[in-house]
């Protein structure tokens, strides 16, 4: 009988090792820097996916920590220097940084390189002359201004999806990225749209992605001569800022068709200016894509946006990270396309709140652990 309890006592040790095995018990922690310009709007936004990529690399047995390092005044490229500085001195295993100046921070950068720690960028694709990183993911920031010129046009009357010109074929899983819009306006009479007076809320003036947006924008947009582009102003990505820019045009501009913000939370504060001062009846369309954003075009708020990944940032930020840290590099690759594309109202459940994303194979990761 003791033999018995004895060999039962062995069986259930073993089977409640099982798990832990099977789960990479014994992998080491992850501890994972993330570096924004801020963490308000469309970065938090990617923390939020960077914590749920978090959780379900811990249901598959792997300890993954996200510390954020940011402040909210995004001007001041002074702070995400010190951001990355501090986790340099905490010895993360990778940093995942969007750049608000890339310039102004490959110092601190490079400093993290040489103490043997991976970078990953987002919010671009473009590889940085004197930055040395892993894995780029992001989207064009000139191809996101590209898009966001052909759904202005389809909004003041061109063909596409969103205003009263030809209706485009496109169901609501098609990408309305370059590629479509390029073939929607191939044959397209620019002359047809006219007298359409539009106004354009920048970022920060100067800045490589309001530059990069703006070039963009404009090259669809100027091809369209009755659209004439009343006034530009920065607003530096802030959403207070964008008010008091939206009700700066407004005050100044009786009769307007469109207001074109470089990113959603300046496109916000368009709205709220437009609702303050009873200017309804204007297109607002913006870039970017957060669950706030995503809501505002369902209720017609905003008339489209550019979706520019924030998710995907997160999601895949932290994927590769932990590849990153495990010496598997080698998997990892050296730029992820988000493709900017369009959400508008047909479309934005594929947006959120079930953004698609693939399944991550945290089981190849734990196989591969150890691996020479």
């Amino acid at each position: 009988m003791k033999k018995c309890i004895a060999l039962w006592l062995f069986v259930v040790f073993v089977v409640a090792l099982i798990p832990a095995c099977s789960f990479g018990a014994d992998l080491p922690k992850v501890r994972i820097g993330w570096a924004p310009p801020n963490i308000t709007g469309v970065f938090k936004t990617a923390t939020d996916f960077m914590e749920k990529a978090a959780l379900d690399a811990k249901s598959a047995g792997i300890d993954v920590e996200i510390i954020t390092r940011a402040e909210p005044d995004e001007t001041q490229v002074q702070n995400q220097v010190n951001a990355l500085e501090n986790l340099v001195q905490l010895q993360v295993d990778c940093i995942i940084c969007s750049p608000g100046d890339a310039e102004a921070i490959k110092p601190a950068l490079q400093t993290a390189t040489d103490a043997g720690i991976p970078i990953i960028l987002v919010n671009m694709l473009e590889p940085q002359e004197g930055i040395t990183a892993a894995s780029y993911i992001g989207f064009d920031n000139q191809m996101a201004g590209t898009v966001s010129g052909y759904a202005l046009l389809d909004a003041l009357g061109g063909p596409g999806v969103l205003g009263e010109g030809e209706k485009a074929d496109v169901s609501r899983d098609d990408y309305l990225d370059l590629a479509k819009w390029s073939e929607i306006y191939a044959n397209f009479d620019y002359s047809s749209i006219k007298d359409k007076k539009v106004a354009v809320i920048e970022g920060i003036a100067g800045n490589f992605y309001s530059n990069a947006r703006l070039k963009g924008f404009h090259e669809v947009v100027d091809k369209a001569a009755g659209i004439k582009i009343v006034a530009t102003l920065p607003a530096d990505w802030d959403r207070q800022k964008g008010i008091a820019a939206t009700e700066n045009i407004l005050q100044s501009n009786a009769e307007l068709d469109a207001i074109w913000s470089a990113s959603n939370e300046m496109g916000i504060g368009s709205s709220i200016a437009c609702e303050n001062l009873g200017r309804s009846g204007i297109i607002l369309t913006t870039n970017d894509g957060t669950p706030e954003s995503i809501d505002m075009i369902r209720e017609g708020k905003l008339m489209a946006e550019t979706w520019h990944g924030f998710p995907e940032w997160g999601w895949y930020g932290t994927y590769f990270a932990v590849q990153l840290a495990y010496g598997q590099g080698a998997d990892v690759p050296p730029t992820f396309d988000v493709r900017p594309r369009i959400a508008y109202r047909d479309n934005v459940d594929n947006f959120y709140p079930n953004t698609k994303l693939e399944n991550l194979d945290w089981a190849s990761v734990i196989a591969k652990y150890g691996q020479k």
